[in-house]
This record gives C-alpha cells, sequence and structure tokens, in this order.
C-alpha cells in the first residue's frame, strides 16, 4: 500500500511526468479518499497532479474509485435523475442553478443537487435553496418526481470532501473539484449537467465523458456554475453514452433585451427573483429556457 510510487510518476513536472493507466488511478484515488496515507503523500499528489494534469483515463480511473464509495441517491422510480453539481458559487452574478433546479422539477423530473462551499465570500447554492425552503439532507433519501434536493458533498462521502478542502490550505484545485462536476451519485438512470469554466476543460470533460460512456449536458456556465449565463447563450453539449449527440452553438455578445437580474448577490434577493421567474412575474431568462430544452430533449433519449 502507500501512493509513494504513483507520486514519482506523476510528480516529475509537466514534461517529465508520465500518466496511469485507469487501474492505477483507480488504486491511488481510493486509498486518498480512504484516509490511507499520510497528509504529506495528499498534498504531493495534488501539487503533481495540479502541474501534470488529468489524462481521461486518470480521470476515469478516479471516478471509478469514487463511484464504488459514494453513498449514492436511490434510482428514481419513474423517470432519470437530474444531476447538477454546484461549487462555484455567486461571485459577480446572482448563482441561479437553484432556478434551473427548479424548472427542471416543474417539468415532473427528480432533480438533485450536490455541492458544498470551496471559497469564501461567496453566496452558494444550499444558501439560495435555503431561502427557498428547501434545506439541505441530512441523511440519504431518494427524490421523488417534480420535486429538487440538496446534498451535501460530505453526506456522499467525507473523504472527498476532506479532498476538497485541501483547497483551503494549499490555495489550488486538485483532481477532485473536476471530479465532483463528473461523478453520479444516484443509482439508476441520471443525466449529469455540467460546466467548465475555460476551453481547455470542455475538451478533458468531453473526452472523460466518452471513456464513462456519460449522459451529460456540458457547457460553459455562469462562473463555473452549471446554469447558462441569462445574458448571453453559451455553447451547449449533449452527450447519450459518452457520444455526442446535440450541440447549441455559442452565440457572441449579450441578449437584445436582458432579464431583470436582482441588483444584490446575496441569497435572500436571488430567491425573491427566482420565486417571481417561478411565479411567472418574470420571464425565464432566454438562455436557462434553452438549457431547460436541451435537457428535457437529452432526458428522451435516455
Amino acid at each position: 500500500m502507500g501512493i509513494a510510487h504513483y507520486i514519482k510518476e506523476i510528480g516529475r513536472g509537466s514534461q517529465g511526468a508520465r500518466p496511469l493507466n485507469r487501474e492505477q488511478a483507480a488504486d491511488l484515488f481510493g486509498q486518498v479518499l480512504d484516509g490511507a496515507v499520510t497528509d504529506l503523500e495528499v498534498g504531493a499528489f495534488c501539487l503533481a497532479m495540479r502541474i501534470k494534469g488529468e489524462t481521461a483515463q486518470e480521470m476515469a480511473g478516479f471516478l471509478d474509485a469514487t463511484h464504488q464509495r459514494l453513498h449514492r441517491l436511490p434510482a428514481s422510480t419513474t423517470r432519470p435523475t437530474i444531476v447538477i453539481p454546484s461549487y462555484n458559487g455567486a461571485r459577480k452574478l446572482p448563482v441561479l442553478t437553484p432556478l434551473l433546479a427548479l424548472l427542471l422539477a416543474r417539468e415532473g423530473l427528480p432533480v438533485l443537487v450536490h455541492g458544498t462551499a470551496t471559497e469564501s465570500r461567496r453566496v452558494y447554492t444550499s444558501e439560495v435553496l435555503l431561502a427557498l425552503a428547501i434545506p439541505a439532507q441530512t441523511a440519504i433519501e431518494s427524490i421523488a418526481p417534480g420535486s429538487v434536493a440538496f446534498v451535501p458533498t460530505a453526506l456522499l462521502h467525507d473523504g472527498l470532501q476532506r479532498l476538497l478542502d485541501v483547497r483551503r490550505v494549499v490555495g489550488l484545485r486538485n483532481p477532485a473539484h473536476s471530479l465532483v462536476k463528473l461523478m453520479s451519485p444516484v443509482e439508476g438512470k441520471s443525466l449529469l449537467v455540467s460546466s467548465y469554466t475555460h476551453p481547455e476543460y470542455a475538451i478533458s470533460m468531453a473526452e472523460t465523458l466518452a471513456v464513462m460512456q456519460g449522459n451529460a449536458l456540458l457547457l460553459r456556465g455562469t462562473e463555473g456554475e452549471a446554469v447558462a449565463d441569462p445574458r448571453r447563450t453559451p455553447k451547449m453539449q449533449g452527450f447519450i453514452n459518452g457520444l455526442l449527440v446535440d450541440q447549441q452553438a455559442h452565440q457572441d455578445g449579450t441578449l437584445t433585451t436582458l432579464p431583470e437580474l436582482p441588483s444584490g448577490l446575496d441569497a435572500a434577493s436571488t430567491a425573491a427573483y427566482i420565486r417571481s421567474v417561478m411565479d411567472g412575474a418574470q420571464p425565464v431568462p432566454t438562455p436557462i429556457a434553452q438549457q431547460v430544452a436541451h435537457i428535457l430533449h437529452l432526458v428522451q433519449a435516455l
């Protein structure tokens, strides 16, 4: 046991590092999740992967190890579960991930939002959902069709939460921050709605979805959140069993008619705006309406 021999392979710098195969990556990440290695080894692993970057096979191995250990939610009895990772929160724009989740639930879908606060001084989806009277689950439970549930990452796996928390110590992302946007924490059929912040992540995430034969809608989200920017239409890609099946092209510039977004980023202001949209007092922002339509189209293919 131990991961020193893996660190020796991945820790030779951006030019000299050698990638792990899927089985090796699963073994390494499983030991990290299980707490079977020292804090020094965890730090070395995180920094080495930050410099080297993950291959699709390595990320698939990390996901294999994670899926074997997750406390998964039971499958829906009727329709596929929509899985929305939410880890970035709001910094400049209101976090509208809860609006996306509620719009999908209104279509009769069970919607799982999972996440945790990864930085200070941001407003997170969990805070907005709480303001909308949707508290976080405290135990793993099934999600009824037409409802939204928020599950903290620590409830899915405490070792994964510990790895995400390493960022607060070293100040850098590690593979867990990409992994949580690609994992499937439910039994049965599901559709992942995930996002990226930089174009290179669109390539690596698509490659991983292909290896994992995943079902997903992938887009460049709002500040890293998996919801379309309400002011412009981003590129959206749909995957079924890892194959690209649907695509919404990016539209340059802002929309001619912009939604009346709340001036504040706080949870109460964001929740009030979401209520007004759900009640019909304000229109659904066009890019988010298009995102919902793409998701419903993909669900029909499952």
